[in-house]
This record gives structure tokens, C-alpha cells and sequence, in this order.
């Protein structure tokens, strides 16, 4: 049974630092629109994808477009270079307990700080701080008496006062691992992502904007062929994400993530749940 709380740490050992260690020096960002047309162009020469108009026409799931591939390949490069980036992740714990976490990521060195909420049938069960990169996470109470945004709250606690553990396979774990890996400082290729089995769903407006909803790729060995990906996507004419959803076994909600679009005030932490 799924914990209703996030877990104590279970043990001792240190958190690894994120994979791609510290940022480097901003490049040079190419336009969106440019990177768009060179993608398109590429999965056109290499075939194999049909140029369906980009409408929501009520025909139901099909294979993605030429253009469709294109702008799915470049919603992880939007995210990287939007970095940081507001994001809300919720998730299911089973039974009616749910964690969310509003927060910040930064793409650029893979970590992410927020508050967390946990809910029951009751009510707030439990409430702090995380942060979380690609080894895993720290928990920690909200520090009193320090207003502000999650990631200035982080600065004031003291590094014995993270609580870390490494990953587990629950919601909440499996949904901030999935928060860090979405971002790419360059873009996917649009025409592996049709060959492994990428598809439109349909269409959704979210806001005031037009968004396709894509089940994403199969991952190799992953699903059956003819399955559909876990994960869904939904993104915008210009390759912008909003929202990944991602099915959990044994779940009927899936773990949701929004993103809101850039933080420039925001200071991620240095991984302050490390100790020593």
C-alpha cells in the first residue's frame, strides 16, 4: 500500500548530485519558429510520416504529422531553455491520499525545488519543502518565520535539516524523477519519435490556447507493440509544453505535471540536502 506521507529517509547514505553537474555558459539560442522549420524539413526528406493538416476534426487517434513530430521533438529543448521553469506536479498515493508539489526546475543542471502538500479524505495530512534533482530527494519543514517563494525557504534551512533519500517506485518519487528527464538541450528526432510510435490524440484548450494532446514514443522493450506510451503530452503550435500526465500501474489517476512557463527571479539551491 502506498505511503500517505513522503517517507522518512531510509537510510543514511548521500544523495547523488545530479548527472549533469553545474551549468554551463548560456548558448546562443536559435528561434523556435527556425528550429521548427529544420526539423520539419529533415522528417520530410527522410519519408515515411503523412502531412495531415493540423486539426482538431474529430477522426480520433492517429499516427503524428510531419509537423506534429517536428514540434514534439522540441517541447524538451523549449522547457531546457525556458529554464527555470514554475511547474506543479500532483499525485496519487492510493486510496484518497495525493501529494502536490509547486516548485521550480531548472533544466540546465536537472534539479528542482518546491513546497509539497499531502491530502486525504480528511483533509492536509502534511505539508514541507523538497528538493529533488536527478539521485534523488530531501524533505524538510517549512522553515518559520521566512515568507516567499519555495526556493528562498530552501536557502534558510540548514543542511542537517533535509531529510534525503534515494528514490522509490511510489507516485510521487516516479513523478519528480519524470519532472528532471524532460528537458533536452537539443531536440529530439522527430522521425524516430513517429517510428516508435508517437500519436496524436486529439486537441485541447488549456487557458485560452490550443494544445495537441500526443501519446509519446515507446520506449524500446518497454510496451508491446500496438500499446500505448504511459506518457501523454499535450503542446502547443510552436512546440511549447504545458502538460505531461503519466499512468501509474495499479492507479486509475495518472501523476499530472503543468508547467507555467519561466521563473527568471528564481535560485536553486545547491543541492542543500547533501551533508559533510
Amino acid at each position: 500500500m502506498a505511503r500517505t506521507t513522503p517517507a522518512a529517509p531510509k537510510r543514511s547514505a548521500r544523495t547523488a548530485q545530479a548527472a549533469d553537474g553545474p551549468a554551463g555558459p548560456r548558448r546562443r539560442v536559435r528561434p523556435r519558429t527556425a528550429i521548427l522549420a529544420a526539423l520539419a524539413v529533415a522528417a520530410a526528406a527522410l519519408g515515411g510520416l503523412v502531412a495531415y493538416r493540423n486539426v482538431d476534426d474529430g477522426s480520433g487517434e492517429r499516427p503524428v504529422t510531419v509537423d506534429e513530430a517536428s514540434r514534439l521533438a522540441l517541447s524538451r529543448l523549449d522547457l531546457y531553455q525556458a529554464s527555470p521553469v514554475k511547474v506543479a506536479l500532483t499525485a496519487a498515493e492510493g486510496g484518497d491520499v495525493s501529494v502536490r508539489v509547486e516548485g521550480v526546475v531548472d533544466y540546465r543542471n536537472r534539479r528542482g525545488v518546491g513546497r509539497y502538500w499531502t491530502t486525504g479524505a480528511s483533509g492536509p495530512l502534511d505539508h514541507g519543502l523538497v528538493v529533488w534533482d536527478a539521485g534523488g530527494l530531501g524533505l524538510a519543514p517549512e522553515p518559520a518565520g521566512v515568507d516567499g517563494p519555495a526556493w528562498k525557504q530552501a536557502e534558510r534551512v540548514p543542511r542537517q535539516g533535509w531529510s534525503p533519500r534515494t528514490y522509490t517506485a511510489d507516485p510521487l518519487d516516479a513523478g519528480l524523477q519524470l519532472v528532471v528527464q524532460l528537458g533536452a538541450d537539443r531536440p529530439d528526432n522527430p522521425l524516430l519519435l513517429a517510428q516508435s510510435g508517437a500519436r496524436r490524440l486529439g486537441g485541447e484548450r488549456i487557458d485560452g490556447r490550443d494544445y495537441d494532446r500526443f501519446a509519446g514514443p515507446r520506449a524500446q522493450g518497454a510496451a508491446p507493440d500496438g500499446e500505448r506510451s504511459p506518457l501523454t503530452y499535450w503542446v502547443d503550435g510552436e512546440g511549447g509544453l504545458r502538460r505531461v500526465t503519466m499512468r501509474m500501474p495499479g492507479l486509475g489517476t495518472p501523476t499530472a505535471v503543468e508547467f507555467f512557463g519561466q521563473d527568471g527571479a528564481a535560485v536553486l539551491p545547491e543541492a542543500p540536502w547533501l551533508t559533510g
